[in-house]
Order: structure tokens, then C-alpha cells, then sequence
């Protein structure tokens, strides 16, 4: 009967234990830290991960994350120093670095969300509206494209960027990070996702950025007018000058086969005058003696004495 009974009496204080472990132990994973509280007062925190303690019944866990967590607000309307109403949206980072001054005043994180609107917002809309919409668009004074392609004069007096967005951005986050630390909150990181205009004003500023555009590009336009003006100039002036210099090398080397021609004739008609003088009556008759032409001549004159002498020749003896 004994024997019978040691298995069970095991197997009951085996039960036993896991359930003391069930209800005292519990654990902590590397993302999270805990605090115990007790009739919903706090009594414990743990940061480090493994396996604790509690008592049961009385004694409750809540877990907090560790990790850095985010913070997307809503686009919120601010007004700049020079009365330009913007719409700016924004983003941070944030993790619980004090959880038992967290639990206290916040106690959640969904809570904690809602304290970072109030108090992200309000560091936004203060330093926003204590600078020029230049300051929170630009981050540098590097001249802007648009002021570089209108270099005329035409597009108006630019303002100089003391401080710049990244520059208010930082302002903005040391702000928030002091306010956040009394709810043992650390804000790492505050960044501007967009800014733009309200939709009041948003038209008229795209209007104007569509007539710099055509600004520009008229002035694109004239530039390429009087380039084209000048490359034709420069062609018809090339064109003349090659034409000029091909007329001058084709009369030097006319003028050179003219002399050369008529030092020809004249070496080969010095060797025989009498039969260049009877070659060129011969053409002479053949431009004036043509068909229809009717000439009167005295039959003395020298013009028909190779005619004369033929008739001469041709007489029968």
C-alpha cells in the first residue's frame, strides 16, 4: 500500500511546484522592462531580462517596451514670423528611459502618444513661428537654380538663411526633449517629413513658380534666337569667304592656262606667220561667210586674197 503511494505523493509535489512557478515566476524578455505593482501601487521595477518573482494575487505585472519606439503626429498648421500659414508635418523617435516616472504619469504608452502630440506640436508651432518660411525650407544659403537661370536682375531680392530647417529642427527637439523628460521620456530624434502651403495660398504660389518657369524659358528662347542669328551669320560669312577664295584660285589658274595657252600659239604661229594668218582668215570666214550673210568687198582688199589665190590654183592649165 505504501509502495502503491509514492508515484502519487511525487507526482503531487511535482504539481505543486509547477504551480508555485505558474503563479510566482514570470519572465522578462530582452524588449521589455517591468514594473510590479501592488493594489495598484508600484513596488518593483526590472529592467533586466530572465526569469523573476512576484507574489500572487496582490501583486501585478506591466510590461513596458525597451526598444525605441515611433512617434508619427498629424500635419499641423503654423503661421512663420512673416505671417506665411504652412502646413508641417513630422515624425520622432522615442523610448521609455525612466519606466517607473512613466508609469506614474502616463502609465501607457497609447497615454504617452497623445502627451508627445501636445508636446511635439508645440515645440513645432513655437519655433516655426519665430522664423521666415525661407528658414524652414532651406538649410543653406547655396544659390537657388531658379535666381542662377534668371541672372538679369529680373527675379527679385532673395533673403539670406541664418538658421535653416535642420537647425530648427534641432531646436525643436532639444524643446520637446526637455518638456518630455518629466513623463521619463527621452525624444532621440526629431525630423520635418513635409511642409507645404495651406490650400489658400497654394495656388497663387504655384502660379508664380509657373511664370518664373516661363521666364526662364523665354529667356532660354531669346538666347537660342540669337544664337541661331549668329551661327548663320558666321556660316554666310564662311560660305563668301570660300566662294571669294575659289574665285581667286580659279582666275590665278585661268590667268595662268591663258598665258600658257597663248605662249603656245605664239611659239608655234613664229614658226609659220603666213599659215597663222591664213588659219585665222579661215575662221574669220567661217564666223562672217555663214549661210544668208551678204557681204560687199572690193575684190582688192586683203580680206579675199586666200580666196583669190584658191581660184588661182584651181585654174585649169
Amino acid at each position: 500500500m505504501q509502495k502503491s503511494m509514492k508515484p502519487t505523493i511525487v507526482l503531487a509535489v511535482v504539481f505543486v511546484l509547477i504551480l508555485i512557478v505558474a503563479v510566482f515566476a514570470f519572465t522578462v524578455s530582452e524588449t521589455e522592462q517591468v514594473i510590479i505593482t501592488q493594489f495598484g501601487s508600484p513596488k518593483r521595477v526590472i529592467k533586466d531580462a530572465g526569469l523573476h518573482f512576484k507574489l500572487p494575487f496582490i501583486q501585478k505585472i506591466n510590461t513596458l517596451d525597451k526598444r525605441v519606439l515611433e512617434w508619427d503626429g498629424n500635419p499641423t498648421q503654423v503661421p512663420t514670423s512673416d505671417k506665411r500659414y504652412i502646413w508641417v508635418d513630422s515624425f520622432a523617435r522615442w523610448r521609455i528611459t525612466e519606466p517607473l516616472l512613466f508609469f506614474k504619469t502616463v502609465t501607457m504608452e497609447t497615454s504617452a502618444q497623445g502627451r508627445l502630440d501636445d508636446i511635439i506640436n508645440g515645440a513645432v508651432r513655437t519655433q516655426i513661428s519665430n522664423h521666415p518660411l525661407i528658414e524652414a525650407v532651406r538649410t543653406s544659403d547655396r544659390p537657388m537654380e531658379i535666381m542662377m537661370d534668371l541672372d538679369d536682375g529680373t527675379a527679385g531680392p532673395t533673403q539670406n538663411v541664418e538658421t535653416g530647417r535642420d537647425q530648427i529642427a534641432t531646436a525643436v527637439l532639444n524643446e520637446a526633449r526637455e518638456a518630455a523628460t518629466e513623463f521619463g521620456i527621452e525624444i532621440i530624434d526629431i525630423r520635418f517629413k513635409r511642409i507645404n502651403y495651406v490650400e489658400q495660398v497654394r495656388k497663387s504660389v504655384y502660379e508664380k513658380m509657373i511664370t518664373e518657369r516661363q521666364r526662364i524659358a523665354s529667356k532660354y528662347r531669346s538666347e537660342g534666337e540669337g544664337l541661331k542669328l549668329k551661327i548663320e551669320g558666321d556660316k554666310e560669312k564662311e560660305e563668301k569667304q570660300i566662294i571669294s577664295e575659289a574665285y581667286k584660285a580659279a582666275q590665278e589658274i585661268m590667268g595662268k592656262a591663258d598665258a600658257e595657252a597663248l605662249r603656245t600659239y605664239a611659239e608655234a604661229y613664229g614658226k609659220d606667220p603666213e599659215f597663222y594668218s591664213f588659219l585665222e582668215t579661215l575662221t574669220s570666214y567661217e564666223e562672217n561667210l555663214a549661210t544668208g550673210s551678204t557681204l560687199i568687198l572690193s575684190t582688192d582688199g586683203d580680206y579675199l586674197k586666200y580666196l583669190k589665190d584658191l581660184g588661182q590654183e584651181e585654174t585649169p592649165k
